[in-house]
């Protein structure tokens, strides 16, 4: 399984890239990807109050993501040397022509690139709760083309994960999680079901409600990497929403893009992100919002790709960057996971247990 990792620094909402590639290779796989392989990517980032630098950002690591996939390719067929010299000739076009990421972004999904992973809030993280009521858009606004533009010109899918979306009413809004195909189309939306009214331990309390209003559907769609099963943060700590989507909507890669606390998360997110890849036997990707986003709120960044045996097949290495990690998945191995552990013929309905004896 191959991980690829692209760190950048950002001051401002503007990131400035710091490649930093890595390549893990377990001992049971081979040196090169199978060739059932499909190439996915999760962003880290630190949403601010400014939805020009939020753009910036997404659209810098998008273009991060297609340089990284070049370079990486490079240095598979060349000797180190003349990779070294391949990466300075990308970094001199890039810094003389901008231009160009459009057509690289196209080549290096051409070569097998299929879906960036963004996280929940990332076009806006307020100042205060209930500050993104007011910059709320339908998904047909300015702000959502933008994104849709952005996919276009990569030909990338990208999974926007926790945008403001405009409410039934002016004080509230929809926390929408909204899948965009390659040629900037919206395939899919998903508003989340449960949200975060907790008085976290030892840190502040939170009322999402007071702001959103909650989603009544479970959305699954299908893509390029499989049957994507669409949640957002705080769903996480509900497992039946994911064994619906394995079960009845027949998922095969859970999305779960989120703004952890930095105490919840520290607690509890990658053994909440693994128990879902074991129980439903699926990939799961989550992008993750990292750092301080203001003086009242912080997110605890760790950003991961896991496969349906819960184990980590990709992570950014350091937990308070922006940047993105990128992985080689095998559909073929959930289908291998489900027919030696058929849990899906063995498990009880829910009839069975409500006839059950207590």
């Amino acid at each position: 399984m191959h991980m690829h990792c692209v760190q950048t620094s950002a001051i401002g909402g503007f990131a400035s890239p710091i490649i930093k590639s890595s390549l893990s290779l377990p001992s049971t796989t081979m040196a090169m990807p199978s060739p059932n392989s499909l190439r996915v990517a999760a962003a880290q980032m630190t949403s601010v109050s400014d939805l020009a630098a939020n753009f910036a950002t997404c659209s810098r690591l998008v273009k991060v993501f297609f340089f990284s996939i070049f370079s990486f390719l490079g240095s598979l067929y060349f000797l180190s040397y003349f990779s070294l010299l391949f990466y300075i000739l990308l970094c001199t076009v890039f810094l003389l022509n901008t231009e160009y990421w459009v057509w690289c972004a196209k080549e290096a999904a051409s070569a097998g690139a299929k879906l960036l992973c963004f996280p929940e809030a990332f076009s806006y993280v307020g100042t205060k709760d209930g500050d993104s009521v007011s910059v709320a858009q339908p998904l047909d606004g300015p702000i959502m083309n933008q994104y849709c533009s952005l996919a276009r010109e990569s030909s990338i899918w990208l999974s926007l994960g926790g945008f403001q979306e405009k409410g039934s009413d002016p004080q509230h809004l929809c926390n929408t999680h909204v899948i965009v195909d390659e040629t900037g189309k919206i395939r899919s939306s998903y508003r989340k079901i449960h949200l975060f009214d907790v008085d976290v331990p030892g840190g502040r309390v939170y009322k999402e409600s007071s702001f959103t209003e909650p989603g009544n559907d479970i959305v699954a769609v299908d893509s390029p990497i499989g049957r994507l099963g669409l949640s957002v943060c705080y769903d996480l700590r509900f497992p039946e929403m994911y064994q619906l989507l394995r079960f009845q909507h027949e998922a095969q890669v859970l999305l779960v893009p989120s703004a952890f606390t930095k105490v919840t998360g520290a607690a509890h997110w990658e053994i909440l992100l693994r128990a879902r890849a074991i129980e439903t036997q699926c990939y799961v990707i989550a992008a993750a919002q990292t750092g301080k986003h203001g003086d009242k709120r912080e997110s605890y960044g760790d950003t991961l790709i896991i496969d349906p045996w819960g184990t980590i097949v990709g992570r950014l290495p350091d937990r308070l960057s922006t940047g993105i990690v990128v992985s080689d998945i095998d559909l073929s191995l959930v289908d291998s996971v489900r027919e030696k552990m058929p849990i899906d013929k063995q498990r009880m309905p829910i009839d069975f247990w409500k006839a059950a004896s207590l």
